[in-house]
Formats: structure tokens, sequence, C-alpha cells
């Protein structure tokens, strides 16, 4: 499959939003695994703060966006509580929010080319690692960070429990 990742633009806005909300209806008839809720996360607002801030990065199929991810040097609060492979200020460190692939296109290698692109473009960046939490339920994810050489670093709260989702694992690749 081709699969072509480039920079989220001010016209993706309205595609990535029917995207959050083809994922989370998907998610709702079947097992959440990460636990999102529509309306709640993700929604059109990430999008619009990722596209504004230049970091949001879209994969695309002839034209079409299946998948999407924010890349950014903002760790949540309980990053700082976790030993990490090395001491940072996130200035060097690059951090994935909002990984999202279209329903209709999993298991298709959106999401590992999305996190390929992740690594791709952090060593442009002269960045000595990227970080990532996921909920600790969310295997398939789990299953892909590792495969694509994540390493597991600790569990932390992130301040979900209102969501019911009380322990994220915090994954760490070194580049």
């Amino acid at each position: 499959m081709d699969i072509v990742v480039r920079l989220g633009e001010e016209n993706d806005i309205d595609e990535l939003e029917k995207l959050y909300n083809d994922l989370n209806d998907y998610l709702a008839k079947g097992v959440n695994y990460p636990g999102w809720i529509k309306g709640i996360y993700p929604v059109r607002q990430n999008a619009i703060d990722g596209v504004k801030h230049g970091n949001l990065h879209v994969a695309t199929h002839n034209g079409k966006i299946v998948g999407a991810l924010i890349l950014n040097h903002e760790p949540e609060p309980a990053y700082y509580k976790a030993k990490w492979k090395f001491d940072s200020d996130y200035s060097d460190v690059f951090v994935i929010y909002t990984f999202v692939v279209h329903p209709n296109f999993l298991k298709c290698g959106v999401g590992k080319t999305l996190i390929e692109f992740s690594f791709e473009h952090s060593i442009k960046s002269h960045a000595k690692s990227v970080r990532l939490d996921v909920y600790e339920k969310n295997i398939p994810a789990i299953k892909l960070y590792e495969k694509c050489g994540f390493e597991y670093i600790d569990t932390v709260d992130l301040g979900l429990g209102n969501y019911g989702l009380n322990w994220f694992k915090l994954y760490e690749k070194v580049l």
C-alpha cells in the first residue's frame, strides 16, 4: 500500500475531524482499546492546534487521509516522574500525541509508516529520542510500539481517572 506522510494543512481539518469521529464510532462498537470518547478525544480542536503549531503530520493513501499524529516537545507532567534513558529538557526529544489510523485502514501498515516517519523526522531534527504514552489496556498499540523498537520505561497516572483511564505505559525509542 502506497502511503505518503506530509505536514497537515488547514484544509485537512474537516477530513481529520471525520477520521477522529469515524475512529471513535468504530471503537465504541467493539473493544475500545485506547479508551477514547467521541467529543472528548480526539476532537477537531486537536487537529486545529496541530496544524496551527506545524506539528501535525498526516498519512495519505490516494490523496485520502488514512492516519495522523502530532509530534511535539511537550511532555505530560507525569513524564518527569519517570526514569528515562537520559535526562532532557525535551528540546531534543519528540513526544507522539493523537496517533490515529482510520478504521478502514487498520492492519494495513499505516501505523508502522507513521511511527517510522516519526523516527526519520526526529533524526533530521537532531532529536535523541521519541517518547509516548499509551493506555495500559491498549494492547494493539503496545504491540506495534514494541515491534517498532520502543522500550517500556514506566507506568504513570496521567490524571485521566475520571474517564476510567488510570494507568499509562511510557515508552521510548532512543535514536
